[in-house]
């Protein structure tokens, strides 16, 4: 038989077991049906403590976890105690994991940064009873991910700050340099090899070799290193690294150079910090206009 998995069983818990009261339940095996139940109560526990972990429950309160376990199972049929625990139940989800995982999304490690939960819930409640909203659900959508960038950003620039300024001085020094052309979209680039092949479209398929390096010469990815040449469409690249592509005739190899805000901006990287300028040299070996 399939294993129920422990969450499923948790979400339907209240709506759909009955218990013995508030304390702990004793077993009694009189049955067939008696034994099914106490065995699948206890092969559904298997994994609880690493779950309530994850929710964020200390388990040295188990008892109170108990106590909870039992109040919520005794709801039964009674649909107000059952909208309440869901509150709960919610209420804790949006405490500790929604807030804490916005906070990492907006601040990264920055601690002493921090969303508003009276906000969130201002925010939740109106949604869920219609009443009193600041904006409808469509402008909340658009808002979020508006102020979501913006906020973040200023953060990113506050922690990464030096390294916007860095870029922005390497971008202008560079564009001094002989040999060094300038797209109308502020990328920079170099021929070091200029090919007579057909120049792509953004939704061409294009075969490519690439090497990234950020501006201390740090290689990130190279397409040289793994002797594996990628053909993929030329829009599915970063903005700068398209603005080049775009320009190029097949055969030809270019070192480009791209401004951080046509890289990766303030998002942050792996391999690469929020506002850096990258250096690219990319060969462009065909074009396929299908």
């Amino acid at each position: 038989m399939k294993k129920i998995a422990f969450a499923a069983v948790m979400a339907v818990a209240a709506a759909t077991i009955t218990s013995c009261g508030n304390s702990s339940p004793k077993a009694s095996l009189k049955s067939d049906v008696d034994s099914l139940s106490y065995a699948f109560g206890m092969a559904q526990s298997n994994g609880v403590k690493d779950y309530l972990s994850q929710q964020g429950v200390d388990t040295a309160y188990v008892k109170e976890f108990i106590k909870g376990l039992n109040e919520g199972a005794n709801a039964g049929e009674n649909k107000k105690k059952a909208a309440y625990y869901a509150g709960i139940q919610i209420g804790q989800m949006i405490s500790n994991r929604w807030v804490k995982g916005l906070n990492y999304q907006v601040f990264g490690e920055d601690s002493t940064q921090t969303v508003s939960l009276k906000n969130i819930l201002a925010g939740f409640i109106s949604g869920t009873t219609g009443k009193k909203g600041l904006m409808t659900m469509e402008q909340a959508g658009t808002v979020w991910e508006t102020k979501m960038r913006e906020v973040k950003a200023k953060a990113m620039e506050k922690q990464y700050g030096p390294n916007k300024e860095k870029s922005a001085k390497f971008i202008a020094e560079t564009a001094k340099k002989d040999g060094v052309k300038k797209l109308d979209s502020g990328v920079l680039y170099k021929v070091i090899n200029e090919g007579n092949g057909a120049i792509p479209a953004d939704t061409s398929k294009v075969k490519i070799n690439y090497e990234g390096k950020t501006i201390d010469g740090k290689v990130f990815d190279s397409t040289y290193e793994r002797n594996a040449p990628v053909t993929m469409r030329a829009n599915q690249f970063i903005k700068g690294f398209v603005d080049a592509l775009v320009h190029m005739p097949a055969g030809s190899t270019w070192e480009v150079y791209i401004p951080q805000e046509l890289a990766y901006a303030e998002r942050d990287m792996p391999t690469i910090k929020p506002f850096s300028a990258l250096i690219f040299k990319i060969e462009l070996i065909s074009v396929d206009e299908k």
